[in-house]
């Protein structure tokens, strides 16, 4: 493994797996590929970009030219793709774009890899795929039953690496992966939006009665799970990464207020606006993952701790997105009707 390609490198998970492998892997060279779409952030990636290590291309996964450029130029050996829509709530308002990424990118991506003989290929997937969890975590023998637009586009995905690996052999490996939280994450997903209203003392809006429940994991846990199946995972199997972090999302707000010094009363029940496509519970089984030798390292307190700690510290890297007018009309259009005037 010596030249990776990381589709998706501008975003929040991808950029993340970057600086992982850059910290542990001094002798691959990484050659990044990300549309730059809303949560696409080239910022995020501006000290990688010095190292001589890491090189940067702005284009569609759906675009075979492109993809087959790349490969063949830089001599990729290694494709490991986090490129994706992935906001549930978008979901419902523009589903196409999902399909177009998720599935029709991910069958570009393969059909790339297998045309150039790449070595190996990973595709990251999500939980949500199994759809709303029981009793029972998630295995990866999980039936598949998706409940939003997002959650059917990954899942497509996946079963288009399946097919590939069944009717090509292509060296594709599939991870699911349950909720992330750390440093660069778009301000849209639970944890960053929280934070950085409560930081503005504006209240946070919390669906139904906030007894969802999330298995969160730390993403530096999760880059390194992926690696982990990357280079010891067999291929055409799929592996669960989770940490065991199961919380309410109830349990999360009151933790982020008392890591902030904020009042209960900062809270805003609403009514949730999935209705009854919103999963109740996810809960990951990684024993598989596990037995192979990965293990997540980071305790879910302190992770959450210093998550917070990051986003106090660098509001120069947040502020510029939620001062945006197309992140303003994002809220607005979703929560405007019941947070007033502490929108």
């Amino acid at each position: 493994m010596k030249n990776m390609l990381v589709t998706g490198c501008a975003g929040f998970i991808g950029s993340n797996y970057c600086r992982y492998v850059f910290n542990h892997y001094p002798d691959i060279t990484i050659y990044g590929l990300d549309a730059l779409t809303y949560a696409g952030n080239l910022t995020t990636m501006m000290d990688l970009s010095e190292t001589g290590r890491f090189n940067f291309y702005q284009g569609n996964i759906q675009d075979p030219i492109v993809v087959n450029d790349i490969i063949r130029a830089e001599a990729i050996d290694t494709v490991v793709n986090f490129a994706a829509e992935s906001h549930n709530d978008r979901s419902l308002q523009d589903a196409a774009a999902f399909i177009q990424t998720d599935v029709a990118g991910v069958f570009t991506l393969l059909e790339a890899v297998r045309q150039n003989n790449v070595e190996r290929m990973l595709h990251v997937s999500t939980d949500e795929v199994y759809g709303s969890a029981t009793d029972a975590s998630f295995t990866e023998l999980t039936p598949l039953a998706p409940n939003t637009p997002y959650s059917a586009s990954k899942a497509g995905g996946d079963m288009q690496a399946r097919a590939h690996h069944i009717a090509y052999h292509t060296p594709v490996v599939i991870t699911r992966c349950g909720n992330n939280f750390g440093p660069y994450q778009y301000p849209e997903k639970l944890i960053p939006f929280f934070i950085t209203r409560l930081f503005d003392n504006k209240k946070v809006p919390l669906y139904g009665d906030g007894s969802q429940v999330r298995d969160w994991v730390y993403v530096e846990d999760h880059c390194s799970g992926i690696h982990h199946a990357l280079l010891h995972g067999a291929v055409g199997e799929v592996y669960n990464v989770g940490s065991q972090g199961e919380c309410t999302n109830m349990d999360i707000t009151e933790r982020l207020l008392a890591l902030l010094d904020k009042p209960k009363s900062m809270i805003k029940f609403i009514e949730d606006p999935r209705g009854g496509s919103h999963d109740r519970r996810y809960s990951i089984d990684s024993s598989k993952l596990q037995a192979i030798g990965w293990k997540p390292e980071f305790e879910f307190n302190l992770a959450l701790a210093d998550t917070v700690k990051w986003y106090v510290d660098h509001q120069d890297w947040w502020r510029p997105i939620t001062d945006r007018e197309d992140y303003r009309q994002f809220i607005s259009a979703y929560y405007g009707r019941y947070l007033g005037e502490d929108l």
